[in-house]
């Protein structure tokens, strides 16, 4: 593996399970098995780094609406419970710290930090794709209901960390599924599912 891939995912590991302050260059240059002057040449800084790690992690988050469209293409409403079924398996799989973009959020404090815009303009755009495909499967109200389901969803990522994979989190599908059977749909779009 290259110099870079392995620098990223040493950090990416070692961010992960120890947080990103906590974290030296000097520690993730030796779990590359590289020196600083080599992670240097490849990230002018840490934060750049982190930048890096984070924008990566948020390509991947985005590959789950690839394969939400790939798998009910057409279907709104089952990519809809395609993404939050996974989203909900993440929670029961996890490793116990959560969204490693939302830790992210809570370590990086300074709105100017890079890995911090990464992370804003990640769950932005998560948001915004939610309320899309929220009104493509007919909800009367999308923002509230996209709202409601990010909500939950962050919430869950953060129970993970905080009280375990057995806690309220476990039930994140079986909440999402109760919302979406009780938000109102569009008065048009009832009429041709009744």
């Amino acid at each position: 593996m290259p110099p870079r891939e392995r620098i990223l995912q040493a950090a990416r590991d070692l961010f992960y399970r120890e947080g990103i302050n906590a974290v030296s260059v000097d520690a993730i240059a030796t779990a590359a098995d590289t020196n600083k002057m080599t992670l240097y040449r490849h990230f002018s800084s840490k934060d750049e780094l982190v930048a890096a790690y984070l924008s990566d992690l948020a390509a991947e988050g985005e590959t789950l609406w690839d394969k939400a469209q790939a798998a009910h293409p057409g279907e709104p409403m089952a990519q809809l419970r395609f993404i939050l079924r996974e989203v909900s398996r993440f929670a029961a799989d996890s490793a116990g710290r959560g969204c490693a973009l939302a830790n992210a959020a809570v370590e990086l404090a300074a709105p100017n930090h890079p890995a911090r815009r990464v992370v804003e303009a990640h769950k932005k755009r998560q948001r915004e794709r939610l309320v899309k495909l929220v009104r493509e499967a007919g909800f009367a109200h999308p923002e509230r209901v996209a709202d409601e389901l990010f909500l939950l969803v962050e919430g869950a990522r953060v129970c993970v960390q905080s009280v375990g994979r057995e806690g309220p989190g476990s039930r994140l599908y079986a909440v999402v599924e109760n919302l979406l059977a009780s938000a109102p749909k569009r008065k048009s779009l009832k009429a041709h599912t009744a």
